[in-house]
């Protein structure tokens, strides 16, 4: 009996730390719930997180991916996924020494002429520990947005990248 409360013991202790080590793969849609393409969040050496963007069926062009701070993507313009996920209440720009933007995902990424576009990025700043602040799947969850223009990573909150185009949820495994 002891062993097994010992056993059940370990196993509480060690559920956050399988919680972090797992990744999470999102589905992103345009605002007609076409298929916009994939979003992976996987945890790398380190405090790094590693995030491959995998874009499809948008426009041509540069276009902004942030991550904002509600698990709600609800068409035609997404905005009930509040603003920008900003654990670190942080600026935008020259303000920040980091040259992220206030804490959470600026990046652009490229589509090209068939509609498609891929990057990857390796932050220190988002996490997938669903005890630590700047946990992707705090307070229920986040979203990752992509925007109609590029960022300009000075612009603060928004970086002047636009209306959202593509949305994604992203809330812990179950």
């Amino acid at each position: 009996m002891r062993l097994a409360a010992a056993a059940l013991a370990v196993s509480f202790l060690t559920i956050p730390a399988l919680a972090k080590s797992k990744g999470v793969t999102v589905s992103l849609k345009t605002s007609s719930g076409q298929d916009a393409g994939t979003a992976s969040f996987v945890p790398a050496k380190g405090n790094e997180l590693t995030i491959r963007i995998k874009l499809k069926n948008l426009p041509p062009g540069e276009h902004a991916v942030h991550i904002h701070e509600h698990a709600i993507c609800d068409a035609p313009d997404f905005k009930t996924a509040g603003g920008h996920f900003n654990p670190a209440t942080k600026k935008h720009g020259m303000e920040n020494p980091l040259g992220h933007h206030n804490g959470d995902l600026p990046q652009n990424v490229k589509v090209d002429a068939n509609g498609t576009g891929s990057a990857t990025f390796h932050v220190d700043y988002l996490s997938l520990d669903p005890a630590a602040s700047d946990s992707l799947f705090a307070n229920g969850g986040t979203s990752i947005m992509v925007h109609e223009k590029a960022d300009d990573m000075k612009t603060d909150p928004t970086g002047n990248a636009g209306g959202r185009i593509a949305c994604g949820v992203i809330t812990a495994p179950k």
